[in-house]
Formats: structure tokens, C-alpha cells, sequence
């Protein structure tokens, strides 16, 4: 049976730390799926807009060859998402594992059978590293 995948981000200043994940991640699933976090969504979360407007952001990931569909990600309920997508795996990076969200999360999708896989996160570039060094320039 085809293993369909997911994951979610901003991918703003998209950079070798994206698509690592993205890579990794069609290697654990068939057909993966990611979730870009619209404008809105990720000033909500950090206090700013990005830099790459979302539709922007949308066609880059798209065009990822890793990549098999992309959706807009509106909301952080993960549920939601999966009674949309029936996703089989979710893919996050280990900065949340064992954090009291994702702790909750992994059991809810347990009930409806959804693997949860963190990934090592990519710690000598981010978007948030990227913004800083162009800030100084």
C-alpha cells in the first residue's frame, strides 16, 4: 500500500536545511505532501511576515522534485490536516520531540494510526540564521 507523507513549514529563504528535510522525507513515503504556512500563519507564530511572499514560497517548494503536492497550511491543527490529507507519516524536525505539543500530537495520531518521524535538524543554516547575516550586510 502506497505510504503518503507529510510535513509542514514556512520555507522562507529556501536553503539546504529545507531540502534536506524534503529529501529525507520522500525517502520514508511514497507520495509526500508539504504543508506551506500561509503569511498570516507564520507572522502569527513569529512575530513577522516572511520575506518570500506565500505564493512564491508555494511555487519553489513545488518545484522540489522530492515534492508531490502542496498545500496551504491555514492552521497548526494537525488533525485537521490529516482528516483532509490521510496522511500515514508526518515528518518534524527533532527540535520538537518530546515537547509537551508534540507529546500531545503523537498520541492523537496514534488513535488513527499516523507514525510520527523527527528528523535532525539542520543546525549551521536557517532562515532565521539567513536574515540576520543579510540584516548586517
Amino acid at each position: 500500500m502506497k505510504k503518503i507523507g507529510y510535513t509542514t513549514g514556512v520555507f522562507d529563504l529556501f536553503h539546504v536545511g529545507h531540502l534536506n528535510v524534503l529529501k529525507r522525507a520522500r525517502l520514508e513515503c511514497d507520495y509526500l505532501i508539504v504543508g506551506i504556512s500561509s503569511d498570516e500563519l507564520a507572522a502569527s507564530k513569529k512575530g513577522k511576515k516572511p520575506v518570500i511572499p506565500f505564493q512564491e514560497r508555494m511555487e519553489i517548494v513545488e518545484s522540489i522534485k522530492f515534492v508531490d503536492e502542496v498545500v496551504p497550511q491555514m492552521s497548526y491543527d494537525k488533525m485537521e490536516a490529516w482528516n483532509n490529507l490521510k496522511f500515514d507519516r508526518m515528518f518534524v524536525g527533532d527540535d520538537w520531540k518530546g515537547t509537551d505539543q508534540w507529546n500531545q500530537i503523537e498520541a492523537e495520531f496514534q488513535t488513527c494510526g499516523v507514525e510520527i518521524i523527527y528528523f535532525p535538524y539542520t543546525t549551521h543554516t536557517s532562515s532565521t540564521y539567513l536574515k540576520e547575516a543579510l540584516s548586517k550586510l
